[in-house]
């Protein structure tokens, strides 16, 4: 916090700082003596009506009133990586769009509408990276009508928590009654460390394509139709990774899509039945040693905010979280 040459404290923001990442101290109770101060980071996405509100990195929208404020000012960005690779949100928001692609897509200015009959909410919202090219009401107005026509309930791809995100666009969609359905973070790590995990690797099969068995293990979809089919085997260069089981399905599989220098994993799946034997950490060391020797050498995973157990497993080989991205529903479920 800032300090003046007395010592006090002192607000040194302005509504003109919307959109910029701070650190507010405001006083938590009612100016009341014993009353305690509350530090809150994030980008100052509103200054309305007396209230301030700020978006933290992991999407939580926090409302101060303006009154309670003792002090204020604009902080990097960004907070600098200790390790890993550098990249930038739009990097990883556009090479992750391209390892799972929709079976239709529109060009909304710089969004882009995606649909692929409800598989999945990422190949079935909208990427607004930029400007949609016309007022935001109007813009909003055309992706519900888009997502209607193909009755899906529109859902928009949001981002915050690193230099460049969307934190402006999260509180403007929850003013217009979008609601937040699923928070989940992309990590990213370097890759040749994957690699060099002590696993099994002999025990995992890789492919360009995947199969019966494999689908029966993913289990996110009821029906396997022709637009899972196509999303599963989107992208620069797809390998599938599968562990022989004991009955009719794996007992584990991946996915890793390679594109330039990134390897993306996801679809890691292990058989409750054969968990704790190091599968996951196989059929990752597997594919990592496929996409270095495609050339790539960093990774990026996706994992849902509140899975412990995958965060702990990948923190392990080196991830570390990027971003957190976010998927707005228009409507009720």
């Amino acid at each position: 916090m800032e300090f003046t040459a007395g010592g006090q404290l002192e607000v040194r923001i302005t509504p003109a700082d919307v959109g910029k990442r701070v650190s507010v101290r405001r006083l938590s109770g009612g100016f009341t003596a014993g009353d305690k101060f509350t530090d809150t980071v994030g980008v100052l996405t509103s200054w309305d009506d007396g209230v301030v509100l700020i978006t933290r990195r992991n999407g939580e929208s926090v409302r101060i009133p303006e009154r309670t404020l003792v002090a204020g000012k604009v902080v990097p960005a960004a907070p600098a990586r200790r390790r890993g690779p550098a990249a930038s949100y739009e990097e990883l928001a556009r090479v992750s769009a391209r390892s799972w692609q929709p079976v239709e897509r529109e060009a909304l200015g710089q969004w882009e509408l995606r649909a692929a009959a409800g598989f999945t909410r990422r190949a079935n919202s909208v990427l607004p990276l930029g400007d949609p090219g016309r007022p935001l009401d109007e813009a909003l107005s055309h992706v519900r009508e888009w997502y209607a026509a193909r009755e899906l309930p529109a859902y928009i791809q949001t981002a915050t928590g690193a230099e460049g995100t969307q934190e402006v666009l999260c509180a403007a969609l929850e003013e217009r009654g979008w609601e937040r359905e699923v928070t989940a973070e992309l990590h990213i790590g370097a890759l040749a460390p994957v690699g060099d995990l002590e696993a099994d690797v002999d025990r995992v099969r890789l492919s360009r394509s995947f199969d019966e068995p494999w689908l029966r293990r993913y289990k996110r979809f009821g029906v396997p139709g022709p637009h899972v089919l196509k999303v599963l085997a989107s992208g620069p260069s797809v390998w599938f990774a599968s562990v022989p089981g004991s009955g009719d399905s794996p007992a584990a599989i991946g996915r890793c899509v390679v594109d330039g220098r990134w390897a993306g994993f996801m679809a890691v799946e292990v058989d409750p039945g054969h968990r704790r034997q190091g599968l996951a950490t196989a059929v990752m060391a597997a594919l990592a040693r496929q996409a270095l020797s495609e050339g790539a050498s960093a990774a990026w995973l996706q994992v849902e905010a509140d899975n412990d157990g995958a965060r702990a497993l990948y923190g392990g080989m080196g991830f570390a979280a990027h971003h957190a991205y976010h998927h707005y529903r228009y409507g009720s479920a």
